[in-house]
């Protein structure tokens, strides 16, 4: 998640709130890529042709996921990159953790909390809870599911609804 900066413009705060990044969003298209030919290892340069996404922004993404133990690398002229586990294993959450770290809304939302006026503030435990619906929702969907190797069970709340209900 992109962070938000008190001195950033209204525009540019809109443009960024509650976005993944660039990176995060490739990253996410890579792993799908693997994921749709789980028992074949591709090289850099087939996920860049398939993805239609840059060779260097591959490559640099491909070792920060098999770092990270998502993907597995082999070496050598059969060697390439594929799934360390099945898509149904990887959540949202995991690649997010991953590619942008800890998720968290608000200062207080998150592991390792530093904010100077939890003491006396009245809304950090309605953002915390916002924050673990958030996080509850990005775990109960894999890989395979954002692949769309795997029909979601998830239920969309359409956006008319949540805003009625904020109103009634």
């Amino acid at each position: 998640m992109v962070p938000y900066h008190e001195d950033s413009s209204t525009a540019d705060r809109d443009r960024h709130m509650l976005r993944i990044s660039k990176l995060t969003d490739y990253g996410t298209v890579i792993l799908a890529c693997l994921a749709q030919q789980p028992d074949r290892m591709l090289t850099a340069t087939e996920v860049a042709e398939r993805t239609k996404v840059g060779l260097p922004t591959v490559s640099k993404l491909l070792k920060k996921l098999q770092r990270a133990g998502l993907v597995a690398s082999t070496r050598g002229s059969h060697g390439g990159y594929q799934l360390a586990c099945p898509a149904s294993e990887i959540t949202a959450a995991r690649i997010l953790d991953v590619l942008e770290g800890p998720f968290a809304l608000t200062e207080c939302s998150g592991e390792h909390s530093n904010c100077g006026i939890a003491g006396s503030c009245r809304v950090g435990h309605t953002w915390q809870r916002v924050n673990a619906a958030i996080r509850r929702a990005l775990t109960d969907i894999t890989l395979a599911q954002l692949s769309g190797m795997e029909r979601s069970t998830v239920t969309s709340v359409p956006l008319t609804r949540i805003g009625r209900a904020t109103h009634e």
